[in-house]
Order: structure tokens, then sequence, then C-alpha cells
């Protein structure tokens, strides 16, 4: 049996996990794909590093384009990050007939419609599993699970540091700034963390989800995005009074073919199953019109989760090159994208508000909600020793955006009010 060769670029800890997987597991993996996996050539930053794995040196380049060039080689899995120069290695290989495995998730994110247009051109695979929810196959069931089905919801944990720091300073009432720190020292959280806490990560993720589940061209400025950077202790404790946990939710959403996509800190009824996922992992959460919900768990990111996904890639690159069908199954955006108005954005709201301490202010706020037909579930005033202000939460039903961005507007000139402390979309 011929070995399929591989090409690495990077090593890291995912690369690793990758030799770990191919290397340790040579057996089953040859008899899924009838020959032997063979990682011909890695690409580093660095050949004299030494490494945590037994790695023959004489497979190691310090120059990508040997592996993107080398004749022999079959596929090139990309773990190596990075945006502009690897768009161009994954496109030269491409156009040299190899077929493509990659974690990229910026990279598909910004150039996934260009990659993958290439890819059909040449019939080769690209394929992207880990890109998104680590060892969580998402991107497979979207594509092949709900072939059959209509896709109108996918809402999820994408970005486990996020979700490592909201769920610390829920169960142990910890400050951003105190759980941030930990979360970089225990390196879930990189020195600049902002990629992660400001939402632009999994922002990246759902323009990926949202693209595949809707089948339409998703780019990353139709994300709306909010970060956790500004979610309180007070705020938490809050939610959990009401019954919610906060989550750094992706939310996508289909209505007669119109969509809109938000990645922001949500407060989820504890309850719904989304609301137990804690710590690093992610889940996502799929609704069909014809399965009904649906929902993900595991874990989205470390060497060996995400290393699985990338070599469940690789098995499926080489099934489909036994089979003579490379290329495809890529699924190439063909409904026209059209985007949600603020009018038809619909979703339940919680407000916190500072305000005078003094008769016949509730009466003005529960106007104003009332001026621009925001109907409410709950309005509850609490005592706060360390405030002399008198603080109300409230708790809409479903409201536009446009409606509730105009009611927000108004609490500004209003001088009664005297902060919009918090404002956070609720689930459940």
């Amino acid at each position: 049996m011929k070995p399929v060769k591989v090409g690495l670029l990077g090593l890291g800890t995912v690369g690793t996990g990758v030799v770990r997987i191919v290397e340790g597991n040579q057996e089953d993996l040859s008899s899924q794909v009838g020959s032997p996996i063979v990682i011909e050539k890695i690409a580093v930053k660095n050949t004299e590093k030494d490494r945590v794995i037994a790695v023959d040196r004489a497979k190691l380049t310090e120059d990508p384009w040997e592996v993107i060039r080398h004749p022999d080689i079959d596929v090139i899995v990309e773990v190596m990050g990075g945006i502009d120069q690897t768009k161009a290695y994954i496109l030269e290989a491409l156009e040299r007939g190899k077929h493509i495995v990659t974690a990229n998730k910026d990279l598909m994110a910004l150039h996934g419609s260009e990659i993958l247009a290439k890819a059909q051109e040449k019939q080769c695979d690209v394929f992207y599993e880990a890109s998104v929810a680590g060892g969580i196959p998402i991107i497979r069931t979207l594509i092949e699970g709900f072939s059959s089905d209509r896709i109108t919801r996918i809402m999820g944990i994408v970005n486990g540091t996020t979700n490592y720091i909201l769920t610390k300073m829920s169960q142990e009432g910890a400050s951003y700034e105190e759980v941030l720190a930990e979360a970089q020292a225990l390196g879930y959280a990189e020195t600049d963390p902002t990629s992660d806490v400001e939402g632009l990560d999994a922002a990246r993720k759902m323009a990926i989800l949202s693209t595949l589940g809707f089948r339409t061209n998703v780019e990353l400025q139709d994300v709306t995005v909010r970060g956790i950077s500004s979610v309180t202790r007070e705020d938490i404790t809050y939610a959990r009074r009401l019954g919610y946990e906060m989550k750094l939710l992706g939310i996508a959403d289909r209505q007669d073919d119109e969509i809109t996509i938000s990645v922001q800190p949500t407060m989820v009824r504890q309850n719904h199953p989304i609301a137990s996922v804690n710590g690093i992992f992610n889940a996502v959460y799929v609704h069909g019109e014809a399965v009904g919900e649906t929902m993900f768990y595991g874990a989205g990111a470390g060497e060996l989760p995400t290393a699985t996904s990338v070599v469940a890639d690789i098995v499926a690159v080489i099934k489909n090159l036994k089979l003579g069908v490379n290329g495809l199954k890529a699924i190439v955006p063909y409904k026209p994208k059209r985007l949600q108005s603020d009018e038809q954005i619909l979703s339940k709201n919680f407000i916190l508000l500072h305000v005078d301490d003094k008769a016949g202010v509730l009466a003005q706020i529960t106007q104003i909600f009332a001026e621009y037909e925001v109907s409410l579930a709950s309005v509850v005033q609490q005592p706060n020793e360390t405030n002399p202000d008198a603080e109300i939460i409230i708790v809409t039903h479903n409201a536009s955006k446009a409606s509730m961005d105009k009611v927000l507007k108004h609490f500004e000139s209003l001088n009664v009010i005297r902060r919009i402390k918090s404002v956070y979309r609720v689930e459940g």
C-alpha cells in the first residue's frame, strides 16, 4: 500500500498533537484509509529547538515553501497561524493540486470564500473542522448531519477563555481583572487577550458557522460584536438572583432567509443546557426545522482535542482521494445575503439603572418603555448599601433592537437617571 504523505506547517501545540495521533494511531488510521499516513516534511521556525516529542530532524525545515513544493506530498496541514502569508502558502498549494487541512479560523473567516473558490477550481479539498470548536465536530455536522434540514438558529459558546473567566466570576465572586490574570498565568489567555475577551475570536467562528449553516457568504463585518471586559461581579450577581448565568454567546438567527449574527455577553436561563457549560469547554446549539433542538458539547481547544479534528479531516481527504471525489463536497455559499434590519432583530433585555431615589421615577421610566412599545416582563428595585442611588432592574419581553436603542437614548437625556449601568441580552 502506497503511503499518503502529509506536509505539516507548524509544530506548536496543535502540530505536536497531530504528530502524536498520526504516529500513535497509525494502525487504526491505516485501516480506515487503506494505506499508511506519513508526515513527510514539517515547517518550523527553528529546526534546532528542543521539542516535547521526538521528530526526525531530517523532516524539519525552516522554509514553508519546501513543504508546499514537495512533489510527493499530497496533503498540507496548516497549524502555524497567521493570515496574509499563510493565505499565500495555501493558495500556492492548491494551485499545485494539494489538499488542505487547516485549524486557522482567522484565515477562513477573512478569506475562506477565495480559498474555497480556488479549491473548487483545482478540484481539491479544503477542510477546517478544527478552526471553530476544537474537538467538537460541528462543521462536519452542519455540512453532512444537517444536509436534509434547514437550520434556523446557531447559538454557541465558542471561546473557552471567556467561558473560563465568566465561570470563575460566577462561581467564586472574583472580579474580571482577577480572573483574567489567573487565566493568563494558566495559559488559557494570551498576554494580549483582546481577541478573546473583546469577542473577536468568537465572531470569526460565528462567521464560519453562519456561512455553513445558512449557505450564504457571511463576512466578519456582518457580525455585531461586544466582549466581556465590561462585565462586573455586580452584573453576574444580579443575573444569578434572577435565575440566569452570564455567557459570551454567538447567536445566528434566520427568519425567512434574512439573517442576523452577533457575539455578546448574554444572560442565559439557568435551566437551559448551555448555561451549565463551564470552564474552558465549548458548546454549540443548533436548531433545524425538522430535527428541532440539538446541542454539541466538548473541549474547544487544547493539543489533542484540536488535533483530533485535524486528523479526522486528514482521514476525510484521503478517503476522498481513494474515491476520486476530492473537491466535490465543498459547501460554496449559494444564497444571496440578506441581513435583518434593526426593526427585525428581536430579543429580551436586562437593564440595570441607577436613578434618583424619589417618588415618580419608576413611572417616568415605564412611560418611556410604553412610548416605544417595549413590553416589560419584570421590574425590581434592589437595595444596595454601597450605592446611594436607587437601583432598578428591568427585564423586557422580546423587543426590537431599534426600539431598545430609542429607549436607551431617551434614558440618557432623562435627569432622574444617573447611570445606565448595564444592558444585556437575555435568552430563555
